[in-house]
């Protein structure tokens, strides 16, 4: 976390983000994957925007996610049930993995860790964020992976490969910025800033639009 950067939840996004955002977004049912991390703070304010701009979120959480954020807050930001687990409301006739990305238009990963990262590579779903991309037809929803580390972890010769893999499979991966970390170490790695994610959701929606209007499959 940089210096002049608060340790609390983000205030709520200014109406000039708003206004920005609501043509790209209004109506759109985006999903939203939280994974453990300090940096997981930055997606609240991210949920809040796209909501506040008319934009239909469902935000799902990792066990380990539900440390750093409850998930009362993202309820809270997006007026909508949070998914914190793989067995809420599921039944053999409607299994909620599949019924939660039904019609989604885009699904973001943010923060998205090493473990989650190393999980899409390889295709485990062992948890409710996992379960739900393994769901996802990609060829219709794009998701998006943000991935946020240390950076030794970033660095490592396996999340290399990893985002080499994922990025084969066809996710769209949003480079980490650099700075300082909570673990009192500078580089590579760090969650992107929250106008950084947004704008890489516009991009995403934007590029999936242009390929249904070109008629493309």
């Amino acid at each position: 976390m940089q210096h002049d950067q608060s340790d609390e939840i983000p205030a709520e996004s200014s109406a000039a983000r708003i206004e920005r955002l609501k043509p790209h977004v209004l109506g759109r049912r985006i999903g939203v994957g939280v994974c453990a991390g300090i940096a997981s703070y930055k997606v609240c304010s991210v949920v809040s925007a796209l909501a506040q701009s008319g934009a239909e979120v469902t935000v799902a959480m990792t066990a380990d996610a539900q440390r750093f954020v409850a998930p009362l807050v993202f309820q809270s930001l997006s007026g909508r049930a949070v998914l914190s687990s793989i067995w809420d409301a599921a039944t053999p006739a409607d299994p909620q993995h599949i019924r939660a990305v039904q019609g989604l238009d885009l699904f973001l990963v943010a923060p998205c860790s090493m473990d989650m990262l190393a999980k899409l590579a390889t295709g485990r779903c062992d948890d409710i964020v996992s379960l739900l991309v393994a769901s996802i037809d990609r060829t219709k929803t794009p998701v998006v992976l943000a991935p946020s580390m240390n950076e030794a972890m970033w660095r490592q010769p396996a999340t290399a490969r990893n985002v080499t893999i994922v990025q084969g499979d066809g996710f769209a991966v949003i480079e980490p910025a650099s700075g300082w970390q909570a673990c009192r170490s500078s580089g590579p790695g760090r969650l992107p800033e929250p106008d950084d994610l947004l704008a890489a959701v516009v991009e995403v929606l934007g590029r999936r639009d242009a390929v249904r209007s070109s008629g493309r499959p």
